[in-house]
């Protein structure tokens, strides 16, 4: 009988310090999502991208001529596959003579057998305005014929260290396989202890 009941007690001890355990950690990682969005303020901007795929002064040079299905018109089409790199002017106003306020430096990928959709990956370099100096991370899927897109910012530096958000995308105004302009509305939640030079 003493042994049975030793058995008890050691099953329970076991029991109840995985119990506690696992108790612990989930307290704790709610404690640290808690603090580190207590810490995070929000921030939003509205910048404006300008895409020029024609001419000397061209921003956006394709890379890698897609050979999958034609996902739009235009000669010559759009095609699954098909890479484009972009260092595009960022400005405050959708017209180019608008203030500089930094770049859009971009790789995306025709990534949609069906759909004119891009794996977009971008880094915002900002170059004038509080946050200059800092970057921040966009990535998403950008079906370039809805009138609105939604992508995620996740991650950046400066004062944009371990920053999250998302980006309202809207097409201002295209002329397939001419200029764009982006208008983007920017949502980005900045954690107080992000300093540039930290």
């Amino acid at each position: 009988m003493p042994v049975a009941k030793s058995k008890q007690r050691s099953t329970l001890f076991v029991f109840l310090y995985f119990a506690s355990s696992a108790a612990l950690a989930v307290l704790l990682s709610a404690s640290w999502q808690w603090l580190a969005g207590a810490s995070a303020r929000p921030a939003r901007m509205r910048l404006f991208m300008h895409d020029v795929l024609t001419g000397p002064g061209a921003t956006a040079v394709e890379v890698v001529n897609g050979t999958g299905p034609s996902l739009f018109g235009g000669d010559p089409p759009l095609r699954f596959g098909q890479v484009v790199v972009i260092d595009d002017a960022l400005t405050d106003g959708p017209d180019p003579a608008s203030r500089p306020v930094g770049r859009a430096q971009v790789t995306y990928v025709f990534a949609s057998m069906h759909d004119p959709a891009l794996l977009f990956c971008m880094n915002v370099v900002l170059t004038a305005g509080p946050y200059s100096g800092s970057t921040f991370a966009v990535v998403g899927r950008d079906n370039i014929v809805e009138p609105l897109r939604e992508l995620s910012v996740v991650g950046g530096t400066g004062r944009f260290r371990m920053a999250t958000g998302y980006v309202l995308w809207r097409t201002a105004s295209w002329q397939l396989r001419k200029n764009a302009v982006l208008d983007l509305d920017v949502f980005i939640y900045v954690h107080a202890h992000a300093h540039p030079h930290a």
